[in-house]
């Protein structure tokens, strides 16, 4: 049985390696999936990586490659190997940047998921103009989600206000959806939703960081998302 746990990815965006691991101790039997972004990727690199893995958590490493194809491929080739249960990419970076990354995981028998990351959530309206003048968002998000899914990526990133528009491109590409926040917060991310709303529109996964590790009981407020998860789903 699919419980919200079983949905909630938890953004793991501390200060260092120590502050992580006391977290996750205090989460250890309470969630399964954690994502590590740049700066504990800089930080703690493969080892930590491999120490978070052997304490039975999932880890979904969020760090948006975006290269030459033979780069990307080359770093795919890497970390294809190490137990990783997903990875990000730039669907922005092409055809055949996408193409040479599932290769690469092809190449390792590699049980990752390769993750297309359409828009970043930070961006809204007026950024999106600034930085990709004359291309409509929506237009961006459609195409990036039908390469995704012809280029054989497991799965999609998106924000939950761009569910409708991907999901209708990606066939059967799961989607995995930052942006998530129980109640409004004045941060950085610019197209954002609440767990119920995200799960009703169609997402997968929810990738959920500030709201918990701000919380003065964390764990109360991963089982207070989860229930909230559930209930969409239900």
């Amino acid at each position: 049985m699919t419980t919200g746990l079983d949905r909630l990815i938890l953004a793991l965006d501390t200060d260092g390696p120590g502050e992580a691991r006391e977290l996750l101790s205090a989460l250890e039997g309470e969630l399964k999936y954690v994502k590590i972004g740049h700066r504990l990727y800089a930080l703690g690199g493969l080892p930590f990586i491999r120490e978070i893995t052997a304490s039975g958590f999932s880890v979904f490493l969020d760090i948006k490659l975006h290269d030459i194809p033979n780069t990307v491929s080359m770093a795919v080739d890497i970390l294809a190997s190490e137990g990783l249960w997903a990875l990000t990419l730039h669907g922005g970076g092409g055809r055949k940047m996408l193409e040479e990354a599932r290769k690469a995981k092809e190449a390792r028998s590699s049980g990752i998921n390769l993750l297309g990351v359409t828009v970043l959530t930070s961006f809204d309206d007026a950024s999106w103009e600034e930085a990709a003048p004359g291309c409509p968002m929506e237009a961006a998000l459609a195409k990036r989600a039908a390469l995704c899914r012809e280029t054989g990526m497991d799965g999609i990133v998106c924000s939950p206000l761009d569910l409708e528009v991907v999901k209708k491109e990606a066939g059967g590409l799961f989607t995995v959806v930052p942006g998530v926040r129980p109640a409004a917060s004045g941060d950085d991310q610019a197209r954002r939703a609440a767990p119920l709303e995200t799960v009703k529109r169609g997402a997968d996964y929810l990738v959920v960081g500030r709201p918990i590790l701000k919380a003065p009981d964390r764990v109360a407020a991963v089982r207070a998302i989860a229930s909230e998860i559930e209930e969409g789903l239900a």
